[in-house]
């Protein structure tokens, strides 16, 4: 039997971040980097195979609602997207509160000492990574 894992998606402007979890569903780590021109349904074939590769069984997806809790334009694109997700994929999708995530990511690389170019490439995934880690920690802990 095939073992189970969760995706985290950090969905950017023209990138999307993918995150997977181990085969425990215990530990979020870097997977790629989707690069997109705009139009989401570009994203439905490489998140498919990603899916079908991987047995990919939920999906977590940043959420970044702005700092006083309101929904803005990139949130509802957010939340457009989970709409499109569940019609592609017979794949349960839930929103991650990620403010600040991309900062985090971001500090983190640049505590590695990683140059500006190296983390402009990974900084998605990272992001991802902390977006599906904090899915998994809420499904471990019950919250």
């Amino acid at each position: 039997m095939k073992v189970s894992k969760y995706i985290g998606l950090d969905l950017g402007s023209k990138t999307c971040g993918v995150s997977i979890s181990d085969g425990l569903k215990m530990f979020a780590h870097p997977y790629e980097t989707l690069y997109f021109k705009g139009e989401l349904e570009s994203l439905k074939i490489p998140l498919q195979e990603i899916i079908e590769k991987e047995n990919v069984v939920a999906i977590a997806l940043g959420f970044p609602k702005m700092m006083n809790n309101d929904v803005g334009e990139r949130a509802q694109i957010s939340q457009d997207f989970k709409v499109l997700l569940e019609s592609w994929f017979n794949v349960e999708v839930t929103l991650i509160d990620e403010r600040l995530t991309t900062v985090s990511a971001s500090k983190q690389l640049i505590n590695l000492d990683m140059s500006r170019k190296k983390r402009k490439k990974v900084i998605d995934q990272v992001a991802a990574v902390e977006i599906l880690q904090t899915f998994i920690d809420q499904k471990k802990f019950g919250r």
